[in-house]
């Protein structure tokens, strides 16, 4: 995480554990690899060290977006899940529907980080950010640091990245994505 500058862009320090984040497509994410907007279309499967009894927040979040020279919207965010028991994210409450990668034409490639945080006080009842629909609407400027913050969760416990750049699926992700403003 730090060789691909997660920290300090997204998080303060490297978390304890690696999860392992993995598509339906057959691909995985492994440590900052490239994939592509077309492998990883559709919501992971996220593995993680896990308490017995304890809750995690699962968040996917993109440092680079408009592209990484000009982070501008720094973070976009683009997945989460609280309330997750275990490691069981089927489980868990979606607070924001999964929007895979899209990053826009000609601006490189983006970093995705997926970050796992243990819920100190069991459930999340008061979560800070509302839920949002599969659209654009709300998601630029999410910070993963003010969101641990205001949620009082820490430091995440395990997390993961890999990298992607537009390829044609992207504009049919934009589409959607419009279809449900």
């Amino acid at each position: 995480m730090e060789e691909h500058g997660v920290v300090p862009d997204v998080i303060d320090s490297v978390p304890k554990d690696v999860c392992e984040v993995s598509w339906d497509s057959g691909v995985k994410a492994q440590m900052g690899n490239i994939l592509t907007p077309t492998q990883v279309q559709r919501p992971p499967t996220v593995t993680y060290p896990a308490e017995a009894g304890a809750f995690y927040t699962v968040v996917m979040t993109d440092p680079d977006a408009p592209s990484r020279k000009d982070p501008k919207f720094r973070e976009w965010h683009h997945w989460m899940v609280i309330n997750v028991p275990g490691n069981d994210i089927s489980k868990g409450t979606v607070n924001s529907e999964y929007v895979g990668s899209g990053p826009p034409p000609n601006t490189g490639l983006h970093r995705y980080v997926i970050l796992v945080y243990k819920q100190p006080s069991g459930k999340m009842t008061n979560c800070s950010d509302a839920y949002r629909k599969k659209t654009g609407a709300g998601r630029g400027g999410w910070n993963a640091r003010k969101f641990a913050a205001d949620n009082n969760l820490g430091e995440p416990v395990a997390g993961n990245l890999y990298q992607a750049e537009f390829d044609d699926y992207v504009p049919k992700l934009y589409e959607e994505m419009d279809r449900n403003k």
